[in-house]
């Protein structure tokens, strides 16, 4: 029979614990007595032993999770014992599949890409899946993506846990296969339940902390102080080597009350790995700070013909066109009016040369919650402004849902990134390499503005601005240009038309 694992009572007065650490995974041989985790109570840090020799089959609670006592954490068989377990997020299960089934590949999603990151499994082994349903998602050097099954079948076995990095056509799972009833465990890490960021990042100063440097306090006591908003160094630790006990921090509420948020401070900082993209995208922007030299300019420009503009057009633009009207599509087509009096802006270097493009592949910066994508409006130049608006909304859903193919989120000559969107005055972006230059947009607010008719005098009126700030690779761009672009481009907004070329209706 299985021997299940409890979470142990380690005191009388102790009737809860933490996960703080598994020891083995599920599949690993463990001894009798060996320790198989490590908890957090309120009054003790300790290391729990496995209640028998076997094989760990089945963990119930992830890292970081807080259960009662006697609660079944993990389970236990002897060496040999089939058992039939459950699929579970907290432990990689396979069922055998040694005869037959079909493989799952990681695949190629463009020329240029070589290997990808199991980011997500979005079936448990043992799941019904159908053909072309989603199985899994990816993350690439050029894209996130959803990857669909190439059968309908049983997954039977899942070979590449969450976080790997494996070669394109690697096998990393099987659909279907005659020994789909006998189950077996899979030597695979178990996944850890995500961290939760702390409210603040400021390491405690008076209060003890063990050799990793962390607090001498149990998951339950900075949970308490995180709802209290209570900084931990003001508490005073009785328990073992300076350890803040729960009695300790409910007594300064007792005698303090509750804090404030901005006084409140938790753990340190807790050490998450990073994602695919992140590390990625971390590599890209130190690449592009030592590659090119960059320089800025800042415009103010005024949004308010462009704002009523919207305003009036937006209802009828939605109903008619099926995209909603976004101020993102008169920036685009305001860019490419300008570049088409000043290409030296759509530029790149490379191989010691200049590249001067004919066509405008405009690259949209997109935040994701996981991170920040460029997917790009092709031909940006031969467009018009019904095409260029649903091209830009099209791909930013698609992107957000993890639906781009790898060829559209590469190529751009020129990049937009919308930095206003949260209320910023302007941002200094940094170049999309191998580009040339970046436009940041700036946060819309109204201004008191002085405004100077045709015969000289002045008033002051209330406007609609917004600030631009042109990022540009000084080896190609110099000042000059870059202001005669942005005076263009500014002319563009504050006064164009949008006549024949750009209709909006």
């Amino acid at each position: 029979m299985p021997t299940d694992v409890i979470m142990p009572q380690m005191g009388e007065s102790i009737f809860e614990g933490t996960i703080t650490k598994w020891l083995k995974k599920a599949g690993d041989t463990v001894e009798k007595d060996e320790p198989l985790f490590e908890i957090s109570t309120d009054k003790v840090d300790a290391e729990i032993p496995s209640p028998t020799a076997g094989v760990l089959i089945e963990i119930k609670v992830p890292v970081g999770a807080t259960v009662q006592v006697n609660t079944v954490v993990a389970v236990v068989a002897e060496s040999g014992e089939v058992v039939a377990a459950p699929a579970q997020n907290a432990a990689a299960l396979s069922i055998d599949a040694t005869a037959g089934g079909t493989d799952v590949v990681m695949p190629q999603m463009g020329e240029s890409i070589f290997e990808g990151t199991i980011t997500k499994w979005l079936k448990n082994v043992g799941d019904r899946v159908e053909k072309d349903e989603t199985l899994f998602e990816i993350s690439t050097d050029k894209v996130d993506a959803e990857i669909p099954s190439p059968e309908a079948g049983v997954l039977t076995q899942i070979k590449v846990p969450v976080g790997a990095t494996v070669q394109v056509n690697t096998v990393v799972a099987v659909i279907g296969g005659s020994g789909a009833s006998g189950a077996s465990v899979a030597n695979l890490p178990v996944p850890l339940a995500k961290p939760v960021a702390p409210a603040s990042e400021s390491a405690p100063t008076s209060v003890s902390v063990n050799a990793d440097g962390q607090l001498r306090s149990s998951p339950l006591v900075r949970r308490i102080a995180k709802e209290n908003s209570l900084n931990l160094s003001q508490i005073a630790g009785t328990g073992s080597n300076g350890r803040i006990t729960k009695d300790d921090i409910l007594k300064h509420l007792s005698q303090h009350g509750a804090g404030s948020a901005s006084t409140a401070t938790l753990a340190p900082p807790q050490v998450v790995p990073m994602s695919k993209m992140r590390a990625i995208i971390a590599q890209r922007m130190v690449e592009s700070v030592r590659t090119s030299p960059h320089a800025y300019t800042v415009y103010k420009i005024d949004m308010t013909r462009i704002v009523k503009l919207r305003e009036r057009q937006k209802a009828t633009f939605e109903k008619k066109h099926g995209v909603k009207l976004t101020y993102m599509p008169f920036i685009a087509a305001a860019v490419v009016e300008a570049m088409g009096k000043f290409p030296i802006i759509n530029a790149s270097m490379g191989d010691g040369v200049i590249h001067y493009h004919p066509n405008v592949h405009l690259g949209i910066a997109v935040a994701l919650d996981w991170g920040l994508i460029v997917p790009v409006v092709r031909g940006a130049e031969t467009r018009d402004f019904v095409s260029l608006s649903r091209a830009i909304a099209d791909l930013a859903d698609r992107a957000r849902s993890k639906k781009l193919l790898p060829d559209e989120a590469s190529g751009s000559t020129f990049t937009l990134t919308n930095s206003g969107v949260f209320g910023g005055e302007f941002g200094t972006p940094i170049l999309n390499q191998p580009e040339s230059a970046i436009l940041a947009i700036g946060g819309l607010k109204k201004e008191a503005v002085v405004l100077t008719d045709s015969e000289g005098n002045d008033a002051i009126a209330i406007r609609s601005m917004q600030h631009y700030c042109l990022g540009f690779d000084h080896r190609t761009i110099d000042g000059g240009e870059a202001g005669k672009f942005m005076s263009e481009f500014k002319k563009t907004l504050e006064t164009f038309t949008f006549g024949e070329r750009w209709v909006i209706d």
